[in-house]
C-alpha cells in the first residue's frame, strides 16, 4: 500500500513500470509517425497515387505528341456515366500495323487473340456510395483537366486531386472557372484569358446551377 508519509500515491509495486516509460514515449512517438506518414500518403490521400499498369501506355506520347484526343479512347466520356476504358480493338486500330512486335505490347496481343480484356489498373477510384456522371460535366463545358491535370503530359497517369466531397463541391459553389467552350473540353493545353469571365457566360447560356444537395452524388 501506499505510504501517505512519503507523497507518493501509488502502491510501491507500480515502480517496477518506471523503466517502462521511455519505451512506451518511442512507441507513441514510433506509432504516431506511422499514422501520419499512412494518412498522408498516396494510397490514402490518391493524389501523386500512379500505379504501374500491365502495359506502359504514355499518354504524354498518344496524348500529348501525336494529338490523340481523349474521346478517341475513352468512347463514353460524353453520352455516359462512365469514361470507359479503351477496349483492346480500339488499341489495336494502330496496333496491328504499329510496333506489332514490341515485347512490351505483348498483354495487348494476347488480349486479342484470346477476347479476354486487358487488366489495367484504375487511377481515379470513386467510392461504390458516390454517384458521378461523365457526361453532364462533360456537357457543361468542363474540361478533363479540371479534374484528372495535364494528362497529355503523363508518362504514367498519376491522380492529381483528392475528389473527395469538399473538393467537388467548392467547384459546385464556384463552377465558373471550370468552364470552357465544348469544342475545348478535351483540349488540354488550352485555358480561357479570363476564366471567370469564360464561365459566366457559359453558366448564363446553358444556364448552369449545379447542386449541392446530397442527393446529388449520394443516391
Amino acid at each position: 500500500m501506499s505510504n501517505p508519509q512519503s507523497g507518493f500515491p501509488f502502491p510501491r509495486w507500480t515502480n517496477a513500470f518506471r523503466h517502462l516509460i521511455p519505451l512506451l514515449l518511442l512507441g507513441g512517438l514510433v506509432y504516431g509517425i506511422v499514422l501520419i506518414a499512412s494518412f498522408f500518403s498516396p494510397k490514402s490521400t490518391n493524389i501523386g497515387y500512379a500505379p504501374e499498369q500491365v502495359i506502359p501506355y504514355s499518354h504524354a506520347m498518344h496524348a500529348g505528341e501525336l494529338g490523340i484526343d481523349c474521346r478517341y479512347c475513352h468512347t463514353g466520356v460524353e453520352t455516359t456515366t462512365t469514361a470507359g476504358i479503351p477496349s483492346t480493338d480500339i488499341c489495336m486500330n494502330c496496333h496491328q500495323l504499329l510496333h506489332v512486335e514490341s515485347p512490351k505490347l505483348a498483354p495487348l496481343r494476347e488480349s486479342f487473340e484470346s477476347g479476354r480484356p486487358v487488366e489495367w489498373t484504375r487511377v481515379h477510384d470513386l467510392p461504390d456510395f458516390v454517384f458521378f456522371r461523365h457526361s453532364s460535366h462533360v456537357q457543361a463545358g468542363v474540361s478533363c483537366v479540371s479534374c484528372h491535370g495535364r494528362v497529355d503530359e503523363m508518362e504514367r497517369v498519376e491522380q492529381v486531386e483528392t475528389l473527395g466531397m469538399s473538393w467537388c463541391l467548392d467547384c459546385h459553389r464556384n463552377p465558373g472557372p471550370h468552364l470552357r467552350p465544348e469544342e475545348r473540353v478535351t483540349d488540354l493545353a488550352w485555358s480561357p484569358k479570363d476564366p471567370e469571365k469564360t464561365g459566366s457566360i457559359i453558366r448564363a447560356e446553358k444556364n448552369i446551377h449545379p447542386s449541392e444537395s446530397c442527393s446529388a452524388c449520394h443516391r
